[in-house]
């Protein structure tokens, strides 16, 4: 009996573990998908490097707390599925939300971001972001637009000079 006990207390520390170090966590109701769709999920998920795992929610709830997470606690109810998020704060949120448009069942009900507990408006507002390689695109862009009017306008007064000269 205490093995069991002992395994639950191990299970507990993994989900605490992963609720501290995980720099985005969503939890997901994945009632209703087909088993085929978990797989794709799942699959989708992998491949940006997302940890996607069913736990109790007991056992959840106490990681939860451990972790000082216990606003996670209310959404903590019914069958969920909780992604941990590694270095892109970003990916889980919209991996998932785009799941979610497709399949209607799945249904993201809260997350953690950056130790933070988040609601599902917050979730979907942080899915909606670009990816990091896309904001750093943009800032390029915009570090890059003064230098360019700059060379436009001294190649502007450049074919001025040189059209009055000639």
């Amino acid at each position: 009996m205490s093995s069991a006990v002992e395994l639950k207390k191990q299970v507990v520390t993994e989900i605490a573990d992963k609720l501290r170090d995980s720099k985005s966590t969503i939890v997901v109701d994945y009632r209703g998908l087909t088993v085929s769709q978990v797989t794709e999920l799942r699959k989708q998920l992998r491949e940006a490097g997302i940890d996607f795992k069913v736990y109790k929610n007991t056992m959840t709830r106490r990681a939860a707390t451990d972790a000082g997470l216990e606003g996670l606690n209310e959404f903590l109810t019914g069958p969920n599925a909780i992604a941990f998020g590694g270095e892109d704060v970003i990916a889980p949120a919209k991996i998932l939300n785009e799941f979610a448009k497709k399949n209607e069942k799945l249904e993201i009900k809260a997350g953690v971001i950056e130790g933070n507990i988040a609601t599902v408006e917050e979730v979907k507002a942080l899915a909606e972001l670009p990816s990091r390689e896309g904001l750093l695109s943009m800032l390029l862009s915009v570090l890059q637009a003064p230098i360019r009017n700059l060379a436009l306008a001294a190649k502007a007064v450049a074919d001025q000079k040189e059209e009055q000269g000639a």
